[in-house]
């Protein structure tokens, strides 16, 4: 890490918006996560292409964190920049039937404001524990919606700091994906396009939905949200409960009783532990039901 490197983010930012050796467990669902080498919170657009043609100039790579769900880093942490957008990146706008948003703004905000404006289509978005950049980048779903069936155009910023707009059929959406991670794309903010409902029959489906949330998942603890993909066909949660292994433990990793498709920290789980589990996890499941699972969380850092 140079030296520069350093003194430049502190003229882009501020120094007050720059941190060195920052533990990335304060800043994950899981906490869980050793130490990004520099984390760094621009304020506005400006300053993030600033901060990103900085780190391709100093040959840099860098890692862009929303509210940190979905998420395992390891226990090594980052040798990256980490450009983390929540809170800063959070306002948005209605009018009429869409909604703007910007990209750091969490999906319980959205929910509660597009509610107040009477408008229906994010009530299945309202209760994921994360970002709106992350939801679009891996079209979130829950409960029979997906973020690919309100999006109607993305705001992005290229890996050269250049700004473009992509429409909701161009950002090719299909099951927790998108095109995003493939082209090094940053998510700036989303336009949905929503509609006019009735404010009694939206308040009653969320509440529904968060209920079902609260007696299903365990929410009391530390997770990263659910572990696993749907594999076609078949529920993770029932392979994983069918091979018994219902409350299965490593360190402090342990496949949730309440829900066996969620990995929680039940108390100083450790990337390792968790890694572990999910490989335990994948081979007793294979061996079991000749199904291969595949992890929803995104893992990155340095390797165990």
């Amino acid at each position: 890490m140079s030296q520069n490197l350093v003194n430049e983010l502190y003229r882009i930012v501020g120094e007050t918006n720059v941190r060195i050796e920052e533990p990335m467990s304060k800043h994950t669902t899981f906490r869980i996560g050793g130490p990004a080498q520099l984390f760094v919170t621009p304020q506005t657009t400006e300053e993030l292409g600033q901060v990103v043609l900085l780190c391709k100039a100093e040959k840099m790579p860098f890692f862009v964190l929303g509210h940190g769900s979905n998420l395992l880093v390891s226990d090594k942490g980052l040798r990256c920049v980490v450009i983390r957008l929540y809170n800063n990146f959070a306002n948005f706008k209605i009018d009429g039937t869409k909604v703007y948003a910007q990209a750091g703004v969490m999906l319980s905000k959205l929910g509660a404001v597009t509610k107040e404006a009477g408008l229906t289509g994010f009530e299945f978005a309202a209760g994921i524990p994360g970002t709106l950049g992350g939801a679009v980048m891996m079209n979130a779903g829950a409960y029979g919606g997906e973020m690919k069936d309100i999006v109607e155009s993305v705001q992005l910023m290229d890996c050269n700091g250049n700004l473009l707009e992509k429409s909701g059929e161009e950002m090719e959406f299909s099951y927790r994906h998108s095109i995003v991670e493939r082209e090094g794309y940053i998510v700036l903010g989303a336009t949905l396009k929503l509609e006019h409902g009735e404010l009694g029959a939206i308040e009653e489906r969320m509440e529904e939905l968060a209920i079902a949330r609260k007696t299903k998942q365990p929410l009391e603890f530390p997770s990263a949200g659910s572990t696993f993909k749907r594999p076609e066909g078949y529920f993770a949660g029932k392979l994983i409960m069918d091979a018994g292994l219902r409350g299965y433990q490593v360190g402090g990793a342990q496949v949730s009783e309440k829900h066996c498709g969620f990995v929680i920290n039940k108390g100083g789980a450790t990337a390792a532990d968790v890694l572990a589990l999910i490989e335990d996890v994948k081979n007793k499941v294979y061996e079991e039901f000749q199904v291969e699972l595949e992890p929803e969380v995104k893992m990155v850092g340095e390797k165990m």
